[in-house]
């Protein structure tokens, strides 16, 4: 039976996600640390600046915000924003994180459809990341235990809205493969990096991707998980 404790079956289910996640994480720091030792031309701002104008989005602003790795694009304010080590670092693991976060400006500015989903799913992942797991929670204790039927439907409400947080997951993976994918061309095209240094930064931005696998694959296996416990609720009451 099912509670607020420990819940083997829970762990099983997501294994390989965390497995992959903990892979991805190290990659990551291993990837940025290693690069960031190699030299690039330019800083991460110029790269992106240099990236921005040549796209025709010389009203896009680029700013540094605090923190480590918390660089984003906002599509809303449109504006680019660099954490220090970024902004201002010669590396090409600063070069190829500015470029990954100025594709998705260009994503954004060319009306790539992904990124339009991806941000009007934003509000409804939010709401099931939040309200959609407390309605798990409750449904999964009325379901075991006295208000079967009630939490049955609760249970079920949960699924529906925590399903929401997976779409997005989902949608998510082609913008950030091709935001990457367009850093690449650009960063070579634009004479940034030379073609045989372009290794160097994939290096960075394969890593990096792979967090996101990891996270869409955590999402849609909690899913399932979920799904596994209320069909099981479900044929309690046969």
């Amino acid at each position: 039976m099912f509670g607020f404790g420990f819940d083997f079956m829970y762990i099983l289910f997501i294994a390989p996600a965390l497995i992959l996640a903990m892979l991805a994480q190290w990659m990551v720091r291993s990837a940025y640390q290693q690069m960031s030792q190699v030299r690039a031309s330019m800083s991460g701002y110029e790269a992106a600046r240099r990236i921005l104008d040549a796209g025709g989005l010389q009203s896009i602003d680029i700013e540094q915000i605090p923190g480590q790795l918390s660089d984003h694009y906002d599509p809303g304010a449109k504006i680019l924003r660099l954490s220090p080590e970024v902004f201002s670092g010669h590396s090409m693991a600063s070069v190829g994180i500015a470029a990954h976060e100025a594709g998705h400006a260009l994503q954004d500015a060319r009306g790539y459809a992904p990124l339009r989903i991806r941000n009007l799913a934003v509000p409804a992942a939010q709401f099931g990341s939040s309200f959609g797991t407390i309605l798990l929670m409750i449904g999964m204790v009325m379901v075991f235990g006295n208000l079967a039927f009630l939490g049955k439907w609760v249970f079920l409400a949960g699924i529906v809205a925590f399903g929401a947080t997976v779409a997005f997951q989902l949608v998510d993976l082609p913008v950030e493969f091709d935001a990457s994918s367009r850093a690449k061309v650009q960063l070579v095209n634009l004479g940034i990096i030379s073609g045989p240094e372009l290794p160097y930064v994939s290096k960075v931005l394969n890593a990096a991707a792979l967090t996101y696998v990891a996270a869409t694959l955590q999402a849609v296996l909690t899913l399932a998980y979920y799904i596994f416990r209320f069909m099981q609720a479900t044929s309690r009451e046969r």
